[in-house]
């Protein structure tokens, strides 16, 4: 099978390094599938699931934000957090989303709300992506 070269790097350490024979990334404009041997692009990643097979396994993981840039075969992902769905701690990440939940309810400025926003939305990603795993079992 062909694969391509794939970099996963999250801003605290290096998530994936390997070969990858296809992978599934989410984007402001939907899921987008890449497969050896893909067109050069940068694309701007959302909070979502990533899927990425390697060796005729798949595997899941939660990212944040972040960027792919696919270039000569070889793709790099750069997100802010990953985590594979077994190191998600659910209790921990329904907590964190309660918590910025009541934060968007008080009176704070632009960008705490925003913070509270994004705080939120990372906690839900991590339930679904973990929920996801717990489904597949």
């Amino acid at each position: 099978m062909n694969t391509f070269r794939l970099h996963i790097l999250a801003a605290d350490r290096v998530f994936y390094e390997g070969d990858c024979e296809s992978m599934i990334v989410p984007t402001g404009h939907g899921q987008y599938g890449v497969q050896a041997h893909h067109s050069d692009m940068i694309a701007a990643i959302i909070p979502g699931m990533l899927t990425f097979r390697v060796a005729g396994e798949e595997r899941f993981a939660a990212v944040s934000a972040g960027m792919i840039k696919i270039e000569k075969n070889e793709v790099l992902i750069l997100v802010d957090a990953a985590e594979r769905p077994e190191d998600i701690d659910a209790v921990r990440a329904r907590r964190e989303a309660d918590e910025a939940r009541e934060a968007l309810l008080q009176k704070n400025s632009i960008r705490e709300y925003r913070s509270a926003q994004a705080a939120l939305a990372r906690s839900i990603n991590r339930l679904r992506v973990k929920e996801h795993l717990m489904m597949g079992k």
